[in-house]
């Protein structure tokens, strides 16, 4: 296992159901969002269309 994580997570609601993943290489902010047995993680997008970018501060 990699000594330091790539992803780190900066939001968390409803028992984890819906989470905001950072990349700590790019800055890029993912959304990922589970029910039952399903879940999928997709770029958040701002309301640009462009994807939403973490100043790297990590």
């Amino acid at each position: 296992m990699a000594k330091d994580k790539r992803f780190e997570k900066i939001y968390s609601q409803g028992c984890g159901s819906m989470e905001i993943w950072v990349d700590k290489e790019t800055g890029v902010n993912y959304v990922y969002h589970s029910s039952g047995y399903g879940g999928g993680m997709t770029v958040l997008l701002g309301k640009d269309g462009k994807p939403v970018i973490s100043p790297q501060q990590f």
